[in-house]
């Protein structure tokens, strides 16, 4: 059996055990998830067409990691104008695992009850040397500037950053080096980037 499936306005075909990367969706790893714009339900010679969706149909999937995208650069110049303009982007995406294809209105079976009593997770360091690149004498010059934890780096928008970079004379780090999105996953409680590096080059 397999289905034609449309989220984050994209449509996959998928079948049972596909892995499949969608735009993200809120949940949790191992968290059971259910699309429900099915536009089109295959099983052998039996094919159900929506208009636009198959009544009762939905697809249920489990979540396997929260990732992000491969980096693409957008470059924008403008001619005899001194403008020039480059930064960095990489989408979010979730990456499932389908489960089951559902008809009639049926329930996924595989749902997983919230684990009780799960640890609580270990308390981040607040730390701006954890980001790749800021040693002691430039968490001096962030502290002069006012900046002294990674919470006020996640939460700084681009103009922030750039006002800063420039109040620093960074020479635009602050963008090439994400310290931003850095500073997001150190507070979501990944690694730091240098040690997750080393990590998979060993």
């Amino acid at each position: 059996m397999y289905a034609v499936v449309k989220t984050g306005g994209k449509q996959y075909r998928v079948a049972a055990n596909d892995i499949i990367e969608i735009e993200r969706m809120p949940g949790e790893t191992g968290e059971v998830v259910t699309l429900t714009e099915v536009l089109m339900v295959g099983d052998g010679a039996n094919v159900s067409i929506g208009a636009p969706l198959v009544a009762g149909a939905s697809v249920a999937g489990e979540i396997i990691e929260q990732a992000r995208g491969d980096k693409i650069i957008v470059f924008k110049k403008r001619r005899r104008q001194n403008y020039r303009r480059k930064k960095g982007h990489r989408q979010l995406l979730t990456v499932l695992r389908v489960t089951e294809i559902l008809t009639d209105g049926a329930k996924p079976s595989g749902a997983k009850p919230a684990a009780k009593n799960a640890p609580k997770a270990a308390a981040v360091k607040d730390d701006v040397t954890l980001i790749g690149g800021v040693g002691p004498k430039l968490k001096e010059k962030l502290a002069g500037y006012g900046v002294t934890s990674l919470k006020q780096l996640a939460d700084m928008t681009p103009a922030d950053l750039a006002k800063m970079d420039a109040a620093l004379d960074l020479k635009g780090r602050t963008e090439r080096e994400e310290w931003s999105e850095q500073a997001r996953e150190l507070l979501a409680g990944k690694p730091p980037r240098a040690k997750a590096d080393r990590a998979r080059s060993e």
